[in-house]
């Protein structure tokens, strides 16, 4: 993620870390520019939202750009719509001529006939055959949908329609079918093609006029329904959607559930129509002529609410009323409808995508006026309503979570807290930063990326088109909330696993431990190598996994270690910036930098906790320099092979010297500590006055011992002032501000427990 420590106050939050970039290969079309039939596209563009920093940050696989939620998929009702007359899919572009054949197809039958004799041609060949001519290129495709070549089939359109059965008898979905294949392979190859004029916008308009105006064209009927459902998304491949606001609020008007498949496909179409419709020409100012377009659409939901499951035609289509309230022109018309609609149903569960989607066009389409639709509480009103599982793992750590079994949540407490004492083994610091109060983190886990999209940006006024985000907020305010929103990774399941838990939790204890004041404080300098380097290389570390992909950039040697110190977030034309130099080169900086030349990190880390950014700087860039430069591409080769080496032995804290095995003092160990379940193990040490922090830690040995501090009176389960209670002996805690003079703690056994070692540090 980048940047991970914001200010609340300045309300800058920034997206997680993903695990790469996910470009998708295909068509990115809008659906007006739809795939052949029974030829699934990729979804349309999300929203017209602004992200909230254009820079290349690692995502979720699953993120959408913009950031807006989409209707989920849950029976494809919403997705490219696939008419019943189509026979099999198209094929990819290099099987094109055996799919030409395999139908009967002659292609120059429509490159190399003109006038009357194409669209004979059109309406002789079998609807497969149409089918294949999506995947025409180059001189074919010039020759079969050059403007004339289509003006003539929309004039044939035109002619056919006069006498339209309600049925494709006479071939009319074979012209409505070549028509739409043009507008897609002119958009996908207008270099091909050639730019369409006003001699087809005239043409298009005759034909859809007369198919329109027929008769039959208003049958409910399957049959009609198979080449309607075509000519609706013809509307908007022709961008055409202004023309045609009367055909559809004609289709959302009369619909009923009674409707045949073929007609219900028909009406899930009108959902491009009026989606791409907003940012075309005479959409809007149609719309401002007939206000009840709006009201028709707000009917159409309320009457077939009974099918809105999250992923239906009336979710899709409902949720384009919300761009009536990113319109200045549409606005007055559509605020009432939108505050009907997200009071009428409700936030959670089948009707989420409608009302979420809709609120989400409230929040950033028309800012400022949440009391215009009675969303004002909803950070408030939406946690507990999603967030209905929760686990608190100790007193400085909660977890809320969407979808998590209690075993889940421990198995995350335990993963955390266990991290925790491998960040202190690694970093060796000496206890949270004077005056850093973030005592406490919450990790919001949401079920998947699109839970989390619909959910958190209400809740948290976060951006969603990434893989996460942590909120450090104000470290030196008391009760100030470090959070750290997050989604499971659905694409891993049945593996359980929580999107960039590891690495951000590690951005939480950097920010503790070792980077001062907020986040703008520590990007003074460059410090990105370090910040973003140590979250990769703990979170790597602790779940025990091979960084292959860091690995592999290792025997590239793209970078010098004098030239990745300069690591920086922003968007610039510069070589600084790139996701692979952050997050992988970054692992391998810090990891040779703690593996080789560790008292050069102490020395670094020092100045990063006194906020010595400028003193820091010149350690890197002038102690250091360039001297290890040749060392570090040395240890590239090796790490290349898979011979990178591990950190040297960490120094414990001494052993305590006082004869009573139960005193401790600062900043020493006992080991081999044990009791029985049920039972304690008893210690105290005396601290000066003026002492600010005093840090107890448990690790090792076997069973499961908790942690418990009495303060001035001995420590005991039902008389304590704090207390760890993970699995295992992993425990930890931080006392601000304790008494002067003897405290007192102990250990007890949950289960029998032995060889366990406990540490105590004050400042």
């Amino acid at each position: 993620m980048r940047p991970f420590r914001i200010s609340k106050a300045q309300a800058r939050r920034v997206p997680a870390l993903g695990a790469a970039f996910f470009i998708a290969l295909g068509l990115f079309a809008p659906q007006s520019q739809a795939a052949p039939i029974g030829q699934a596209s990729a979804a349309a563009p999300a929203a017209k939202a602004a992200a909230p920093r254009a820079i290349p940050v690692p995502k979720s696989p699953e993120a959408t750009t913009g950031g807006r939620p989409l209707a989920s998929e849950t029976d494809g009702t919403a997705g490219t719509p696939k008419a019943a007359a189509a026979g099999t899919p198209a094929k990819s572009a290099k099987q094109f001529s055996a799919a030409a054949a395999a139908n009967g197809c002659d292609t120059s039958a429509f490159t190399n006939a003109t006038g009357s004799a194409l669209v004979a041609n059109v309406k002789a060949a079998s609807l497969d055959c149409i089918n294949s001519l999506f995947l025409l290129t180059g001189t074919d495709a010039t020759r079969a949908f050059g403007e004339a070549q289509m003006a003539t089939v929309a004039n044939g359109l035109r002619d056919a329609s006069a006498g339209y059965p309600g049925d494709n008898s006479t071939s009319v979905g074979q012209l409505v079918l070549f028509l739409r294949a043009g507008y897609y392979v002119q958009w996908k190859y207008p270099n091909d093609v050639g730019q369409y004029g006003s001699t087809l916008q005239t043409a298009i308009r005759g034909g859809l006029d007369a198919f329109y105006a027929a008769p039959h064209s208003k049958d409910v009927t399957q049959a009609n329904g198979d080449t309607l459902a075509e000519a609706v998304t013809l509307i908007d491949s022709a961008y055409e959607n202004g023309h045609y606001t009367g055909v559809v609020k004609r289709l959302l008007a009369d619909y009923t559930t009674s409707w045949p498949s073929s007609m219900t496909t028909a009406v899930a179409n009108t959902e491009t129509v009026i989606e791409n419709g907003f940012d075309r020409d005479g959409f809007i100012p149609a719309l401002q002529a007939d206000p009840g377009f709006a009201t028709t659409m707000s009917s159409f939901v309320t009457r077939n609410a009974s099918l809105i499951n999250g992923g239906d035609m009336v979710t899709s289509i409902g949720i384009q009323i919300g761009n009536l309230v990113a319109h200045d022109q549409l606005r007055a018309q559509g605020r009432p409808i939108v505050k009907d609609l997200v009071s009428r149903y409700p936030l959670v569960g089948a009707t989420a995508p409608l009302t979420m989607n809709l609120v989400w066009f409230t929040e950033n389409k028309d800012k400022g006026n949440c009391s215009v639709y009675g969303l004002c509480d909803l950070p408030t009103r939406l946690p507990p309503l999603v967030l209905t599982n929760e686990r608190t793992c100790n007193a400085n750590l909660r977890v809320r979570a969407q979808e998590m079994t209690a075993q889940q949540l421990a198995d995350t407490c335990t993963s955390l807290i266990n991290e925790d004492a491998l960040f202190h083994k690694v970093i060796q610091d000496n206890g949270a930063i004077p005056g850093d109060v973030n005592t406490n983190l919450e990790v919001v886990v949401f079920d998947d990326y699109y839970e989390y999209s619909l959910y958190a940006g209400s809740m948290y006024g976060i951006a969603v088109d990434n893989g996460g985000m942590y909120e450090e907020g104000n470290p030196a305010k008391v009760g100030n909330q470090a959070r750290f929103i997050a989604h499971e990774a659905s694409w891993l399941r049945p593996d359980f696993q929580i999107w960039n838990l590891n690495h951000e939790y590690t951005h939480y204890l950097d920010g503790r431990y070792n980077m001062y004041g907020d986040f703008d404080a520590g990007m003074t300098t460059p410090t990105i190598w370090w910040v973003e380097g140590v979250a990769e290389y703990i979170s790597y570390t602790y779940r025990n996994v091979r960084n292959a992909d860091a690995i592999a950039e290792a025997g590239k040697k793209t970078y010098k270690l004098s030239e990745l110190f300069d690591t920086v977030y922003d968007q610039t034309p510069d070589a600084n910036v790139n996701s692979n130099r952050i997050y992988r080169w970054g692992y391998l900086a810090v990891r040779y930098m703690l593996q080789s030349h560790p008292d050069d990190v102490k020395a670094v880390l020092a100045k990063y906790r006194t906020g010595d950014w400028n003193g820091a700087r010149t350690l890197l860039k002038s102690t250091i320099g360039t001297k290890y430069d040749a060392d570090f591409a040395t240890w590239l080769t090796a790490c290349a092979a898979d011979k990178c080496g591990t950190l040297p032995p960490v120094s414990q804290a001494p052993l305590c010297t006082a004869a009573d095995t139960r005193q401790f003092d600062k900043n020493c160990r006992r080991d081999n500590l044990a009791a029985t379940t049920g039972n304690y193990s008893y210690h105290f040490l005396y601290l000066p006055a003026g002492v600010k922090q005093l840090t107890i830690t448990s690790s090792g040995g076997s069973g499961n011992a908790d942690l418990y501090y009495g303060g001035s009176n001995w420590a005991t389960t039902s008389s304590y002032q704090a207390k760890s209670t993970n699995a295992g002996n992993g425990e930890s805690l931080t006392i601000a501000n304790p008494p002067s003079g003897w405290v007192y703690f102990s250990l007890y056994g949950q289960q029998t427990f032995g060889g366990t070692g406990v540490t105590t540090q004050y400042q």
